[in-house]
């Protein structure tokens, strides 16, 4: 009887505990579509990066060479991220910046390596763009915003 009680009562907490899926919110991002249509909209390379949150192979985009005055917008919906002149060379094969454009990301933390890191969004459509690190240019901001190629489309000036 007594175990039967604490099994029950265990259940319960576990069901009501703040990490059940049933509390958590889905974000709503100013541009949501069906993923049928993001299939379609994208690239395979796009949309397995923007939408399931792959990563491209390093070196394989041809905007880590991309240096001219411009803008860096979201592959997925188009809103500007991030500004050229915060574009550095960080050596590791995807375009590096040191900050984005204000309110142009959305933070997470994702745990796929078994760590935590903490992942960037595109603020619009919640397209996966890479993820952010401190260590990035010290006489800037010291932040690495290691992003996909294939989330972005540059724009030039």
């Amino acid at each position: 009887m007594r175990s039967t009680l604490i099994l029950s009562l265990v259940s319960i907490l576990t069901l009501n505990s703040c990490d059940s899926k049933a509390q958590k919110k889905e974000e709503v991002f100013a541009v949501e579509k069906p993923d049928s249509v993001w299939q379609k909209e994208l690239s395979p390379m796009a949309y397995r990066v923007l939408r399931k949150a792959a990563t491209e192979p390093p070196n394989s985009s041809k905007l880590n060479r991309e240096y001219r005055p411009g803008t860096f917008h979201c592959g997925g919906c188009g809103a500007p991220l991030f500004d050229a002149a915060s574009k550095f060379d960080s050596g590791s094969g995807w375009p590096s910046f040191d900050r984005p454009l204000q309110n142009a990301i959305a933070y997470s933390t994702d745990y796929d390596l078994g760590y935590a890191r903490t992942e960037e969004h595109c603020a619009n459509c919640g397209g996966h763009l890479g993820h952010v690190f401190a260590d990035g240019p010290r006489e800037t901001t010291g932040m690495r915003h290691c992003i996909n190629g294939a989330a972005l489309k540059f724009i030039p000036k």
